[in-house]
């Protein structure tokens, strides 16, 4: 049994951190404005426009002068997540 719960904290773990690095490739992407008809950047924003659509309605106060600092909030909620999980499993 336990071998079932590390596998599933580890695929757990690894989707959390390619979540991360998809929000940090879209954050950096609004630095060079790319084609929005091209089919991955269209995936992109898919998979990380409703999570930060969702931070942007639920806390207002994250657009700091012009300045989105939802990706942000997503990255550092993620890590408190992965944190959480990693430490609660394999602490003891």
């Amino acid at each position: 049994m336990s071998a079932l719960i590390y596998a599933l904290v580890q695929t757990i773990h690894t989707v959390l951190n390619l979540y991360i690095w998809i929000v940090i490739i879209t954050s950096l992407l609004t630095f060079v404005r790319p084609d929005p008809n091209n089919p991955i950047i269209q995936i992109l924003y898919r998979l990380t426009e409703p999570a930060l659509d969702f931070i942007r309605r639920k806390m207002p106060f994250v657009i700091f002068s012009g300045i989105d600092l939802s990706p942000l909030v997503i990255i550092l909620g993620l890590q408190l997540v992965d944190n959480f999980i990693m430490r609660a499993v394999f602490a003891g």
